[in-house]
């Protein structure tokens, strides 16, 4: 839900579904038939770390839209071609109340243009306000939550 005074049009609503598996470990399904569905699994003691966790997925996810607005910047730019790839570093740190919360994010991208290519240059003061995810994390984001029954088997 935005905030009061945000001035938001909404462009597209999609829906995934969680199903437990066992234990900790769920399956994401996602809206579109051609994506396979992924595990998700909390490491232990509380899950057996099958897969990986929401924070991880999260920090991909960080990662990935990063990159990709970096690369599209420099693909529309017409720069020479480049490999792009990117390390991200999550810190989990515990609050005051002792809940487990994600403290810090640092993502290093990696290209093969030089540090002074005009076209990386001009990239460097732009990319990042395109990458959805990052700007939404950094913003915060309102999430409202609903807890229903499922209605008992026949």
């Amino acid at each position: 839900m935005p905030r009061a005074g945000d001035d938001v049009t909404t462009v597209n609503r999609f829906s995934i579904k969680i199903e437990q598996i066992s234990g900790f470990e769920f399956a994401v399904r996602f809206d579109k038939v051609g994506h396979a569905a992924v595990r998700i699994d909390e490491p232990e003691p509380l899950g057996r770390d099958t897969a990986p966790n929401a924070a991880r997925y999260l920090a991909a996810a960080i990662g990935n839209c990063l990159v990709a607005s970096l690369l599209f910047c420099l693909k529309k730019s017409n720069a020479p071609a480049s490999t792009i790839s990117a390390t991200v570093d999550m810190d989990i740190v515990r609050n005051e109340q002792k809940r487990l919360r994600i403290g810090k994010v640092d993502v290093t991208i990696h290209t093969s243009l030089p540090d002074n290519h005009p076209v990386l240059l001009a990239c460097r003061e732009t990319f990042e306000d395109f990458c959805m995810v990052t700007q939404s994390v950094r913003a915060g984001i309102d999430v409202s939550v609903r807890v229903e029954t499922l209605p008992a088997a026949p």
